[in-house]
């Protein structure tokens, strides 16, 4: 095998693994407050990862909080259950402990999943 294509099969490697966590069972938390259950993924691309990471580095902690709320929440069909233009109602009308609640789950579910797949081995 080349350098190229080792190269070429490890992208390969890279891209399927994300799609198998993407395509994978989705996760849930009842938020009571709202009378509902919101479903999110384990794992979320970097471009959504960037953009919160890059409101918090700014300074702008509850828009990241928001932001994460508004990309990662989802139905249970796997669709955002929130539009880009609710960020405003959200950071304005709800309430910040249960948007804390709901993000600190969301932003965490990645890293539960590490320390659980550490803790077996």
């Amino acid at each position: 095998m080349t350098t190229t294509d080792k190269k070429t099969n490890t992208l390969q490697n890279a891209l399927s693994h994300f799609k198998s966590k993407l395509a994978g069972e989705l996760k849930s938390i009842s938020v009571p407050e709202w009378d509902t259950t919101v479903y999110y993924r384990s794992t979320s691309s970097m471009a959504t990862e960037s953009k919160i990471l890059s409101l918090t580095t700014n300074g702008k902690t509850a828009e990241g909080l928001v932001e994460s709320i508004v990309q990662k929440s989802l139905d249970e069909t796997g669709k955002r259950i929130f539009r880009d233009t609710d960020r405003a109602a959200l950071m304005n009308e709800a309430d910040p402990s249960v948007l804390i609640k709901l993000a600190t789950a969301l932003n965490n579910a990645s890293t539960e999943d590490s320390i659980a797949d550490i803790e077996k081995n």
